[in-house]
């Protein structure tokens, strides 16, 4: 019979979590994901700084990077259920124009 390969992880899990503290009761998970939505926001409305080059390409992409990652948090639709908090996004295509 061959060895189980199913291992605990739990002590690993716990140990990859940032934030090991228990969330205040006001914490408000939808005022959360409106931060997310500000941030894109700002990401989106920010000049360039007086770069060239290089360092300005790769500004460039980094602002891409923050925007899709703002905005996609700030369109989730938060859930806290057994103290797990859960961020559902939609990440299907818009249906076509008149269907």
């Amino acid at each position: 019979m061959a060895p189980s390969v199913v291992r605990d992880t739990s002590f690993v899990a716990h140990r990859l979590r940032r934030y090991h503290r228990a969330m205040p009761d006001q914490f408000d998970p939808q005022a959360m994901v409106e931060r997310f939505r500000a941030r894109a926001d700002a990401v989106k409305s920010r000049g360039l700084p007086p770069i060239e080059g290089p360092d300005r390409e790769r500004f460039k992409k980094q602002a891409q990077a923050d925007f899709m990652d703002f905005a996609m948090l700030g369109d989730a639709e938060p859930s806290i259920e057994d103290g797990i908090l859960t961020l559902r996004v939609d990440l299907r295509p818009d249906p076509p124009p008149g269907g």
